[in-house]
């Protein structure tokens, strides 16, 4: 495979990670703004699959060489700091309507 294809690839790969991320931060959102119930054992175990499936296909490109080990890591990393600033900007919002 030509570098230019690889790098087209490997682009693209990480474009459809990141893309598989936002739907991800979009699930919660729409969770945390109708639902408003961040501790819902339904909600934990759907962010639990979604985060293990991204998970696994980050590891999966990394294996193909389409995108670096630290890439993934990063991108899985910023996904799971986003989760948790939005459950906490969640938590106080509900914490100061119950006041």
């Amino acid at each position: 495979m030509s570098t230019e294809i690889l790098s087209e690839q490997s682009e693209k790969a990480y474009a459809l990670l990141k893309e598989d991320a936002d739907k991800i931060i979009k699930l919660i959102e729409v969770q945390m703004t109708n639902l408003t119930m961040p501790q819902c054992p339904l909600y934990e175990e759907v962010l639990d699959t979604q985060m293990f499936g991204l998970s696994r296909e980050i590891d999966f490109a990394i294996r193909l060489n389409l995108v670096s080990e630290t890439e993934g890591r990063q991108l899985l990393t910023n996904l799971e700091q986003q989760v948790s600033a939005l459950h906490d900007a969640t938590m106080r919002a509900g914490e100061s309507r119950s006041q």
